[in-house]
């Protein structure tokens, strides 16, 4: 059972010195949610580390729901990825450690969705994640604002895109 929260981000933390996971995603079926992945770390210094393809089943669910991962090839992917329908998603996700021992999943959006950052904390169980209080820099919690899951922006259209990043 995965349970997290997702929050806007207001004011960007310190990345500098950072690494990140520099992740592409798409999406094969929404409901369920069948996704594939490709994840590369990128060392602060810039260098790129090998590349990691995932393939994700999740069942329903705002907060909480089940999901499994299974490896994949490169070819798989590839071959997955001519299966996609709608936008595929790029983001730079830092991993940032917090006091309480939970970890920030920190989403910066490229390409259509440049300008959208996206915290997500996942929670050892649904008690905690409700009566966590987010850091400062965080923004309007947005779990249950569909909008904001990944498989829902991989379906919006450019006006729509640009209506949720406040373009015009």
């Amino acid at each position: 059972m995965e349970i997290e929260r997702k929050f806007k981000v207001k004011e960007l933390p310190d990345l500098t010195e950072r690494d990140c996971v520099l992740i592409e995603q798409a999406y094969i079926a929404v409901s369920p949610v069948i996704r594939i992945r490709k994840k590369e770390t990128v060392l602060a210094d810039g260098s790129i580390g090998s590349a990691k393809y995932i393939l994700t089943i999740k069942s329903g669910g705002m907060m909480a729901h089940e999901e499994y991962e299974l490896e994949m090839t490169a070819e798989e992917y590839e071959t997955l990825t001519k299966k996609v329908e709608g936008n595929i998603i790029t983001k730079r996700r830092y991993l940032l450690p917090l006091d309480d021992g939970l970890t920030v999943e920190l989403d910066i959006f490229e390409g259509a969705f440049d300008g959208l950052v996206i915290a997500e904390i996942e929670f050892p169980d649904e008690k905690t994640a409700e009566s966590y209080i987010p850091p400062e820099y965080f923004g309007e919690d947005v779990t249950f604002d569909g909008r904001y899951h990944n498989n829902k922006l991989s379906l919006m259209t450019s006006a729509e895109i640009r209506d949720l990043l406040g373009k015009q």
